[in-house]
């Protein structure tokens, strides 16, 4: 049994479900019961065949509803494995850092060039680097401080899995010194990301290797099934082309407001609500998240 899982970013009502039940039984896909998580937000709709084909026939069912696609024997997950930046926070640490150095749409062009996968990862976190060096390191917790924002639903996912005994993994591109404080805000368990050097109060222009890339953040994820969790059980969450591989390799890989390789990659994808559809997808409605 298969089960699609509808999460309006606004609201949506009966016809919605309706309309991707009829879209299910003419792609052969065998509807059966229909159950709301929450009412007017968030549905279950079972079928019997063809996850797919499922896919598929939902694409652009209603307005503004993400559809997560899935087994139901499945659904919950017992690791999380997310990227930070524009995932587990609205911004981009490097291109908020070098609005400090006054370079900011230099470093932020070369950014979104690696995410959507049109440059080397490795090369493309070493030029960027490069540029900021001889920035204060006063510079990076300030940053931190005025800039980072914890992405919506961030807390209660990690919060709400943990609490159901998941193990939760933020592996980052990025760099420690922002990881380590959204890590322990959010609440995750372990952070992975690279180190920033520095030396007499200011940034080198370097960092330490071997740098955290998408092959080492799929490492991270299969290290973790290695340790005994079920791959049919992981979740992996990411917008960039190096988060990709762990994507593909995740029980459910999904695309968050991601760049187009990383959509044509995942299974399963968020484009309208924020992260609290990873939580509906796993068939735990609002009244049982955590919060605090």
């Amino acid at each position: 049994m298969f089960v699609a899982t509808l999460v309006a970013s606004g609201s949506m009502g009966q016809g919605d479900i309706a309309e991707a039940a009829d879209r299910l039984r003419d792609a052969g896909c065998a509807p059966s019961d229909c159950c709301w998580l929450d009412a007017d937000k968030a549905a279950d709709l079972f079928f019997g065949a063809d996850p797919a084909a499922a896919r598929a026939a939902l694409a652009g069912v209603g307005a503004g509803i993400d559809i997560i696609v899935q087994a139901t024997e499945t659904r919950e997950k017992k690791l999380l494995i997310a990227d930070m930046d524009s995932t587990m926070i609205t911004v981009e640490c490097i291109d908020e850092l070098a609005d400090y150095a006054g370079i900011k749409p230099q470093i932020a062009e070369i950014t979104e060039r690696a995410m959507r996968g049109e440059l080397d990862f490795a090369g493309a976190l070493h030029e960027r680097v490069a540029l900021l060096k001889g920035l204060e390191d006063a510079a990076i917790d300030l940053c931190r401080a005025e800039r980072v924002v914890i992405m919506g639903g961030a807390r209660a996912l990690v919060r709400t899995m943990k609490a159901r005994g998941a193990r939760t993994l933020l592996v980052s591109g990025g760099f420690t010194r922002f990881t380590g404080p959204v890590a322990e805000e959010i609440g995750f368990d372990t952070a992975v990301a690279n180190v920033l050097e520095i030396a007499d109060g200011a940034l080198l222009g370097t960092v330490t290797t071997p740098i955290v890339d998408a092959a080492r953040k799929r490492a991270e994820l299969d290290a973790a099934i290695a340790g005994g969790i079920d791959r049919a059980l992981t979740l992996a969450v990411g917008d960039g082309a190096n988060d990709i591989p762990m994507i593909q390799g995740a029980g459910l890989g999904v695309a968050y407001h991601a760049k187009p390789k990383t959509r044509e990659a995942a299974a399963a994808e968020i484009i309208h609500g924020d992260l609290s559809v990873l939580l509906y997808a796993q068939g735990i409605a609002s009244a049982q998240w955590v919060l605090g």
